[in-house]
């Protein structure tokens, strides 16, 4: 059986049908008449500019564009064109709002990028339940705006304004992680357009509760797929009550090594943190600049706490007390909205803040995660290990749950300098795999990361994977070139 499934995978599946004649770039007409009978002429695009928009996300990949670009309007049509590319042989890649960060929308074999952002609304709020199901192109902005009122929010927050089911799709988490979980913790039900056009309900059609034992867990298997499975077209999320008062802090510390210490000693000390971040001096020298903050230039946490009012004072009072211990200074207090929106604001955009340190350049960001009683250690020496590459880059991270980044600055066009880049990140991915971790805490793995991946389920896991994608993907068409 294991030798069938072998056989299947979809490396050994060539293009057929309108397209086996053609080279990339080069759907044939019919097949462009094709879509445009499913969507509408307006909804379908080969333009070489608007297919190279989609061919890139954040990332240091290169531009791989697809051959043809559709937006469909609801999930009938993605159906009918999962359909119409299945029995074509044509590859499918979902795409978003093309903020991730692991090269996850590159068109590697060509094929039609399905487009979802026109599935634009919230279907449905049970606000006595704390659930909600919205289409792809909800982002979390436009969902947090939408409940405003109801006394509710979804606290999962990458940073990018990105759309709901991509994040979904990537396993996204964020900076609230530490104590509302990520998108695996917060996805209760997806449907999902397979590769042949049948559409299935991971959970169940309608269905929103908290828990279940019946069967395998599909939805599960879909979260984190990367669009390799197939096109998620709504997912029902998981609400929280939003907080009675929240209150932001800001400390900094004198090393890299006490301002770890101190995230693991809030941890243990069971503090219910909201958030919690880390900001070496580099970043928090670039957030200065580009976000107009002044803050002092050193090794630097960001928190967030979230309670009644009688509960914050408990929470700072503790916080405090254990950053002193660790010799932190400048701890300050931010409690106004605006003045808490400006941090926050500051943190989402370290990414920007680190490119406008080196412009004309890309970024690469590391994505590691360890169990938090290691994490001190992995920092220290990564930051040492930055200091002594020669490299341009910073730390930056959601600490509270073991997960950091190094934001990378590299040429694209010095193959040296990225091949010194990509080597770091594979030294540091390999250290946190050393130390009982993962090499992708909240990314994915892409393009880049396949080695890595291997290397931390083992040839059976790897093998498991494959063989799952070979029964509901025969043909590779979904996504091909990431994950496997």
């Amino acid at each position: 059986m294991a030798r069938l499934l072998r056989s299947a995978t979809w490396e050994l599946f060539p293009w057929r049908g309108y397209c086996s004649q053609k080279a990339k770039g080069e759907l044939c007409r019919d097949f462009v008449e094709a879509l445009k009978a499913v969507v509408g002429g307006s909804h379908v695009s080969t333009a070489a500019v608007v297919r190279e928009q989609h061919g890139r996300d954040e990332s240091v990949h290169r531009c791989e564009p697809p051959d043809a670009v559709v937006w469909p309007q609801n999930v009938e049509q993605v159906s009918r064109l999962a359909a119409l590319c299945y029995r074509q042989g044509v590859p499918m890649i979902p795409f978003g709002t093309g903020t991730g960060l692991e090269g996850g929308v590159c068109a590697v074999q060509g094929g039609v990028c399905v487009n979802l952002t026109h599935m634009d609304r919230i279907l449905e709020l049970n606000q006595e339940d704390f659930s909600v199901v919205v289409e792809p192109g909800v982002t979390r902005k436009a969902l947090n705006a939408h409940l405003r009122d109801s006394g509710l929010w979804f606290p999962v927050d990458p940073g990018a304004d990105a759309s709901l089911c991509g994040m979904a799709a990537t396993g996204a988490s964020g900076t609230n992680a530490v104590r509302y979980g990520t998108m695996r913790d917060n996805v209760l039900n997806l449907e999902v357009v397979l590769p042949d056009g049948r559409l299935l309900h991971t959970a169940g059609r309608g269905r929103h509760f908290r828990k279940s034992a019946a069967g395998y867990n599909l939805t599960g298997l879909f979260v984190g797929s990367e669009g390799t499975l197939g096109l998620i077209t709504a997912t029902t999320l998981r609400l929280h009550p939003a907080p009675e008062a929240t209150v932001a802090a800001t400390c900094a510390f004198p090393s890299v090594q006490a301002a770890v210490d101190s995230t693991v000693h809030i941890l243990q000390a069971a503090v219910p943190v909201a958030r919690i971040e880390f900001l070496d001096e580099v970043m928090m020298d670039a957030c200065n600049r580009y976000s107009k903050l002044n803050c002092l230039v050193a090794p630097t946490l960001f928190l967030e706490f979230h309670g009644s009012q009688q509960a914050l004072e408990e929470q700072l009072q503790r916080t405090e007390e254990i950053v002193q211990q660790n010799a932190a200074s400048d701890f300050s207090w931010a409690k106004e909205a605006e003045e808490r929106s400006r941090l926050w604001t500051a943190r989402h955009n370290a990414w920007y803040a680190a490119l406008a340190t080196r412009p004309g350049c890309k970024g690469y960001s590391t994505d590691v995660c360890v169990p938090i009683s290691r994490l001190p250690e992995i920092v220290v020496q990564t930051k040492e290990d930055l200091n002594a590459s020669g490299l341009t880059g910073s730390i930056v991270g959601h600490v509270g749950d073991g997960n950091f980044h190094c934001i990378l600055l590299v040429n694209p066009d010095d193959a040296e300098e990225l091949g010194r880049v990509k080597a770091f990140a594979e030294q540091l991915g390999r250290r946190a795999l050393a130390l009982h971790g993962t090499c992708t805490g909240e990314h994915g793995i892409g393009m880049g990361k396949r080695q890595l991946l291997r290397e931390e389920v083992g040839a059976v896991g790897v093998e498991t994977m494959r063989q799952l994608k070979a029964l509901l993907d025969p043909q590779g068409l979904m996504n091909p070139g990431k994950v496997l």
